[in-house]
């Protein structure tokens, strides 16, 4: 079983919202995940939540992050060390 960490995409047409979970590779983008680890709501600032101490223990547990999951996690850190 490959162990993703990945968007899921909820909310209304034209409205998106979406939260981030583990999930096994092979389930649909917006199907059954394993654990809900934070959100992301793009609209206006962008804000990104997640609890990082689970998405570590994922990782330690050989979950890979998709792409966009990844440079949302660089750039959480990066504004953490800024301020």
């Amino acid at each position: 079983m490959a162990v993703h960490i990945r968007l899921a995409r909820h909310g209304s047409k034209k409205r998106p919202f979406y939260r981030v979970v583990v999930t096994d590779q092979r389930n649909a983008r917006d199907g059954r995940f394993i654990e809900n680890v934070g959100t992301f709501d793009p609209s206006g600032a962008g804000v990104f939540q997640v609890d990082r101490a689970r998405v570590d223990y994922w990782k330690g547990h050989g979950a890979q992050t998709s792409e966009t999951v990844d440079r949302l996690l660089k750039r959480a850190a990066r504004t953490a060390a800024q301020g």
